[in-house]
């Protein structure tokens, strides 16, 4: 069992994520900053059946602490997560263009957040994390990509695979100004 959840609220500064796996009698718990080395904590348990109800225990105590599931940072996405977040780059778009950073933008930014975890540093100012249109577009450019690789290698390959990787993207994923 594994899981990764993140929590992302520009306006207050969060941008967290939250982990455990069983392995063995072992819950593996790891938290922090997206982006940031993680702190750890293992749990030793004489059984596994203890290490899953902690483990339920906790990923409940954190969802309804408005933790989201999500993938671990920007390593894999899964087609369906990147049209997701191609949507919710649609919808910032008009609001990075009019320098409108309403409720509606942060709304969409956390969930963007919540859906592709991006380091952003340890402040975060709503209003500059896209600068430009250009930004938005150099996302969507970059999601774009890879939904088509992905398009060509099931045509070559009549793999069900719904993962693509974004390690190849991950470090030209933000522009730097």
């Amino acid at each position: 069992m594994e899981i990764y959840l993140v929590y992302a609220n520009a306006i207050n500064n969060s941008n967290k994520f939250w982990s455990a796996k069983i392995e063995e009698n072992n819950l593996i718990v790891q938290w922090g900053r997206v982006g940031y080395n993680p702190k750890t904590k293992t749990h030793n348990f004489t059984n596994s059946q203890q290490a899953i109800n902690k483990y339920n225990n906790l990923v409940y105590e954190k969802k309804s602490k408005g933790y989201q599931e999500s993938q671990p940072q920007v390593d894999s996405c899964s087609i369906g997560d990147i049209r997701r977040a191609l949507q919710i780059l649609n919808t910032l778009r008009p609001y990075v263009a009019n320098k409108n950073f309403n409720p509606g933008y942060i709304e969409s930014l956390n969930n963007y957040l919540k859906l592709v975890p991006t380091p952003l540093g340890m402040q975060i100012d709503p209003r500059t994390v896209y600068r430009t249109v250009e930004d938005v577009d150099h996302q969507i450019q970059l999601l774009n990509s890879l939904l088509s690789t992905e398009q060509l290698q099931q045509s070559k390959d009549d793999s069900s695979e719904k993962v693509v990787s974004m390690k190849s993207i991950s470090k030209n994923f933000w522009r730097v100004v």
